[in-house]
């Protein structure tokens, strides 16, 4: 049986806050009409009240004696009643309840559960467990159809009951067919990677679960060993046809939680295949991403050395630079000197000849000026050829395929893999160029050799460094990828967007047709540039240079709150000492966060005292002491290996992004950080993460002056943390910054989102608009900063010379379908921003789709930036809410004080540390919340001034209260009271 408190089953005993009790108890002038109508005598009136709001709010009917007192004493109130009246006796009781039942069932047009209502579960939740494993999802998602088809929920043992029934037929029905599809050898092929070899540590199954380190040349041979190995197994797919993606998915994961011995324990022969099978597909195109990101760094480094080579030679000829220069001078006083040409001649030839002769001087000339211009290109081979034959091994193994009509690289690429063994240094021209840029093509063609000739080495530099361009901007897929398969086909069909196209654009309050979308968007900047130019003299804020460089006067400084010191000391002197497991366990008792852990089959955890060890392993992770260290500290808990388990096999990321929901959920309760924030705007940035090295996505980087990770943080405006996400370093921060408002699953739904520097590009601009999200970044310097015109012929009296740039209204004309197609597409949950964002950066340029994103980019950042130069609040908010994420990043700094270094060379596992902490975090901030909003009270009562503009600034970061060392004990059965998120005391007042 699932438990209840793992689903969103109503449960009508918990207690609400007053502006809950408003707005979902008071009772309208009509249901007063209609309870007075249908019921006699004051218990009776109650009785239908409490059934009416109860099915209006939960779906289900509740019983007075069920409900929490406080939601009986609202409506007792709200029928003007003194007190709730003693209930009648059961038989009296009995024969009303389905009257009034029935008169409810009337009122709201709603129908009790039937056969027919059984049907439409059972058919749901057959076609939800095509994508869904979890019978607490399958719950949420039956319950969900029965409220929106306006038929009451039965008891939820009835729908427990017939959800895993149901569960248990969908994946009895996937497991046997799998069975049936393989034959003997396959079994055999199957069973024997459970088996350890004679001649082997670990079993193949093991192997399966491997994570690959840097992108070393030892690391890329054994991971092109590795995908040999793979694919000389089985192909998996044959025998998974039919299933869905997000189903195999799942079983992947599974599989990847259980050890050898949890796998044979499996008493059907099916799921064990499917699980085996659903791992070895997984691991297949993990491991072709994997070789791909290696190639990919393998060539970035490539050509960074070469850049650096080329700073080195610079640095080696300044000496002859300097030397030239000074004989160049020395001509020019010689010219100035000489009267006639015939003197000047000689004079010059005299003084070359004492500097070494023509010849040598010509050759130093040609020496330092070859490498001007940039030109690293002439730098590449030697480094290149290091390597050349690994990264040929590579791509043989790749099934590599252009995602567009060009297949001028792919040609290039098969001549260069036929000449890899060539030892000529010239080849006929025998492709097309037209992939590579003017630059290149001048490095490739041979210039003095006979017309059609190309340099060998130069052409396959060239296409590798191409290569890597075109799989990271999507110009080219690699069939069994999945971070580098072809994106076109993740994109809704227009055939689906269509329907929705009216809807979505009333929404964003954009026109539907492309000419309009372009003609609307031009009105809007025409107008904020004539506004901004109109109020440049009154704006004594804003200068700008001749050559149209914008300058702002520094922000003054937020004046502090008469009496804000006092108020600050006095807060601390009061939060109550709490050791941080404690707070953890208050949380979840709060919360119950840890509802969402449990084995990866998705049935109930069968540990003992699971929601204790479930907790020190949130805070042994979380606080990245790890395991060893946690079980040192409390061993009558949990050994290091119970918790590795518990890590492995109970707690994945997505459940603990489900766990921070719950929290978040608790913290919007109080009204104490509506005077932080509203909720409608989030703060985003990446904080640098040190690594081990011994992983692919670590690496170095000038930014940060390390080795590591970048943990990407998005937060409310209200402080609490939404979501947390693991990239590398070197990627551009603004490409992953989408993703947790999509991902987002809390109450809290911000529509502004501010950022830094690196979190604004002008395809996230333009993405933003298209997703009804109003980025607004802080901007360190507008030196750099393009403003683009409306029109060539529009010229502005005071600002005119800010701009530098047109946009091109027919490119977004033409293409306003397209972008609106992907962002559709993201809405679906068909795409994550980020991989689209990622095929939109710098490698795109040669895309319309890039081109189109890039410009709808330009008239929103050009629209952001005259508002910022001419709006003083615009800035001053902007730096408030980019201040509030660097204290974040401080605090959680504070909540990981086992140490800076993240030790796993698991992606997975890092990402999953990130949230561990983020989890943490938030667990404090909602006990803070609970404990500030009794201090102010208190403080309130004994005359202390509390006002809002003190209660403003201060912050749920406060942690000087916070015992986090000694012995680790947690009691289970010292449970906090309830949550009573009360009103401030200012807010009593009125």
């Amino acid at each position: 049986m699932t438990a209840i408190d793992r689903t969103a089953y109503p449960r009508p005993g918990a207690q609400l806050t007053r502006e809950e009790l408003t707005t979902q108890y008071d009772l309208a002038n009509s249901e007063l009409a209609f309870i007075r109508a249908n019921a006699r005598g004051d218990a009776g009136r109650l009785r239908l009240a409490t059934l009416l709001k109860t099915r209006q709010h939960l779906g289900c009917f509740t019983m007075p004696e069920e409900a929490h007192p406080d939601t009986v004493a609202h409506l007792a109130a709200e029928l003007g009643l003194t007190a709730p009246p003693p209930w009648p006796n059961q038989a009296r009781r009995t024969k009303s309840l389905y009257r009034y039942q029935a008169a409810v069932r009337a009122h709201l047009s709603v129908r009790p559960y039937d056969e027919t209502a059984e049907r439409l579960v059972a058919d749901t939740t057959l076609k939800a467990a095509e994508t869904m494993s979890d019978p607490a999802d399958l719950i949420n998602r039956a319950a969900a159809v029965l409220q929106a088809a306006a038929i009451d929920l039965p008891a939820f043992s009835t729908l427990d009951r017939l959800v895993n029934s149901l569960r248990a037929e969908a994946h009895a029905q996937i497991y046997n067919e799998v069975r049936q599809r393989l034959t003997v050898d396959h079994k055999a092929t199957l069973e024997g990677l459970l088996a350890k070899p004679s001649n082997s540590l670990t079993t193949y199954f093991n192997r399966l679960k491997q994570t690959p380190g840097p992108a070393t040349p030892k690391t890329i041979r054994l991971w092109i060993e590795r995908l040999e190995w793979l694919t000389g197994l089985i192909d998996p797919d044959p025998f998974l046809e039919g299933i869905t993606h997000t189903k195999l998915r799942q079983f992947a994961s599974e599989a990847a939680a259980l050890e050898v011995n949890d796998l044979l324990d499996i008493s059907r022969p099916g799921k064990r295949y499917t699980l085996l099978l659903s791992l070895l597909r997984q691991a297949r195109m993990r491991c072709r991403d994997e070789l791909i990101e290696m190639m990919l760094r393998r060539i970035r480094r490539t050509q960074a050395a070469a850049k650096e080579k080329l700073e080195a030679l610079h640095d080696q000829h300044r000496g002859i630079e300097e030397a030239l220069i000074g004989i160049f001078g020395r001509v020019l006083e010689t010219a100035q000197a000489q009267e006639t040409d015939t003197a000047f001649g000689r004079r010059v030839r005299k003084l070359l000849t004492e500097q070494g002769g023509v010849e040598a001087l010509a050759e130093q000339c040609e020496t330092v000026s070859a490498w001007h211009h940039k030109n690293d290109l002439p730098l590449l081979w030697p480094i290149h050829a290091k390597h050349r034959s690994l990264l040929f091994q590579l791509i043989d193994l790749l099934d590599i395929r252009s995602a567009t009509q060009d297949a001028s690289l792919l040609n290039a690429l098969s001549l260069v893999r036929r000449l890899r063994h060539a030892r000529r240094e010239e080849v006929l021209d025998e492709g097309d160029l037209g992939f590579a840029a003017e630059r290149w093509r001048r490095f490739v063609v041979k210039a003095r050799s006979e017309p059609g000739t190309l340099d060998r080495r130069a052409l396959e530099v060239c296409v590798f460094v191409h290569l890597a361009d075109a799989l990271q901007a999507g110009d080219l897929y690699v069939v069994g990828s999945e971070n580098f398969a072809d994106y076109r086909a993740q994109l809704l069909p227009w055939a689906e967007c269509k329907p929705q196209l009216a809807a979505y654009c009333a929404a964003l309050g954009i026109p539907e047709h492309g000419e309009e979308f372009a003609a609307a968007l031009k009105r809007e900047l025409t107008t904020v540039a004539a506004e901004v130019d109109t109020g440049f003299e009154t704006n004594t804020e804003l200068s700008i240079d001749p050559d149209g460089t914008p300058h702002l006067k520094q922000l003054a400084a937020t004046g502090r709150p008469e009496g804000l010191a006092e108020f600050e000391q006095e807060v601390r002197a009061r939060m109550p000492e709490r050791h941080l497991l404690d707070i953890l366990k208050n949380a979840e008792h709060w919360s119950q966060f840890t509802r969402h852990f449990g084995p990866p089959s998705g049935s109930d955890p069968k540990l003992a005292q699971a929601v204790q060890r479930y907790l020190f392993a949130v805070f042994g992770y979380g606080c990245n002491l790890g395991p060893n260290q946690t079980a040192r500290h409390a061993p009558e808990i949990a050994t290091a290996q119970a918790l590795r388990r518990i890590n492995a096999q109970h707690i994945n990321s997505d459940k603990l992004e489900a766990a921070m929901v719950d929290v978040i959920g608790q913290y919007g309760r109080f009204q104490l950080p509506r005077h932080w924030g509203s909720g409608r705007a989030a703060i985003a940035d990446g904080t640098h993460v040190k690594l081990r090295e011994n992983n692919l996505l670590g690496s170095r980087h000038i930014r940060y002056g390390g080795y590591g990770g970048i943990a990407y943080h998005h937060i409310a405006d209200s402080y609490i943390a939404l979501f947390t996400s693991f990239i590398t370093c070197g990627v551009w921060e603004a490409v992953y910054i989408l993703d947790a408002l999509l991902k987002n699953g809390s109450e809290i739904q911000p529509d502004t989102l501010h950022a830094d520097t690196q979190g604004q590009s002008e395809p996230v601009f333009g993405l933003c608009r298209l997703l009804g999200i109003k980025l607004m970044p802080r901007m360190r310097g507008l030196s750099d900063a393009v403003f683009h015109r409306p029109a060539k012929a529009i010229r502005y009296r005071h600002i005119d010379a800010l701009f530098g740039g047109e946009i091109d209204w027919d490119l977004l004309a033409t293409h306003a379908r397209d972008m609106i197609q992907v962002a559709l597409s993201i809405q679906a949950g068909r795409v994550m921003p980020s991989m689209l964002l990622r095929k939109l950066g710098a490698y795109s340029r040669r895309s319309l789709l890039y081109r189109a994103f890039r410009e709808l980019g330009r008239v929103e950042r050009t629209l952001f930036l005259l508002r910022f130069v001419s709006s003083i609040d615009i800035r001053r908010t902007i730096r408030a809410e980019t201040t509030k994420i660097e204290a974040f990043n401080d605090f959680l700094d504070w909540v990981s004080f086992g140490g800076p270094v993240v030790k796993s060379g698991d992606p997975v596992e890092q990402e999953k540390q990130l949230k561990y902490a983020s989890l943490v975090a938030n667990t404090i901030m909602l006990s803070n919340v609970a404990d500030m909003t009794g201090v102010l009270s208190s403080m309130a009562e004994d005359k202390h001034p509390v006002t809002p503009g003190l209660v403003a600034r201060v912050s749920p970061y406060t942690r000087e209260h916070i015992r986090r060392f000694g012995q680790y004990v947690l009691d289970m059965n010292d449970l906090p009271g309830p949550l009573q998120p009360q009103p401030l005391p200012f807010e009593s007042a009125l």
